[in-house]
């Protein structure tokens, strides 16, 4: 096996999940990159990016309109391939196809199916970490959000996030890729990469074989 740490993690979850607050905690921890004894570029990339409109709260990967289904799906394919390149590197998603899949069933009607993607991303090593939180737990998190959101209105109506955390869950489920479900709700960021780290660590998802 070799000694370079190079995992490939997609995190999934519906807003509220603290999946940012990993992704950057995740990207400096000696367990999953490796040691820093000074700070470095290292990429987390989102498919949560609106990359599609020239305004903010736009479209892209996860919300693209039927006109830019082409685009969307060259888009995949592009990450899949820069990715299939540079296998040799550590590689953190904040949200990508599964949450696609998600919001274009919940919200546009349109089922999109996957399995050529993670057919490439699986012998790379890609895993999906779910991150999900109690029920109960969503109103603190919102209060919490609301005072330094951007667009505060997104967090109205939490029934939303309940069916999305669901569909979520089932999606991961039936993914070719292996998955962690992770409990966000006590907002236990070091507790919650540690998590990752052990599962990572036994099933292999740390280095390229």
């Amino acid at each position: 096996m070799s000694g370079k740490l190079c995992p490939k993690i997609i995190l999934e979850g519906t807003r509220l999940t603290h999946k940012t607050d990993l992704a950057f905690a995740l990207n400096e921890h000696p367990r999953i990159v490796g040691p820093r004894k000074y700070r470095y570029h290292s990429p987390v990339v989102s498919g949560e990016w609106c990359a599609f409109t020239n305004f903010p709260w736009g479209r892209g990967l996860i919300n693209f309109a039927p006109e830019e289904e082409a685009r969307a799906m060259e888009t995949f394919a592009t990450w899949a391939r820069l990715w299939e390149l540079e296998c040799y590197y550590s590689w953190i998603v904040d949200r990508l196809h599964l949450s696609t899949i998600m919001h274009q069933k919940l919200y546009c009607g349109r089922d999109y199916e996957f399995a050529w993607l993670e057919e490439r991303l699986l012998p790379l090593g890609f895993r999906h970490i779910l991150c999900t939180r109690e029920v109960d737990s969503f109103e603190s998190a919102r209060a919490a959000r609301v005072k330094v959101s951007g667009k505060p209105s997104q967090y109205d109506d939490l029934s939303i996030f309940l069916r999305e955390q669901e569909l979520l869950r089932e999606l991961a489920q039936k993914s070719l890729l292996p998955f962690l479900e992770v409990d966000v709700s006590d907002g236990n960021i070091p507790r919650i990469c540690d998590v990752i780290a052990d599962w990572l660590e036994t099933t292999g998802g740390l280095y390229m074989v």
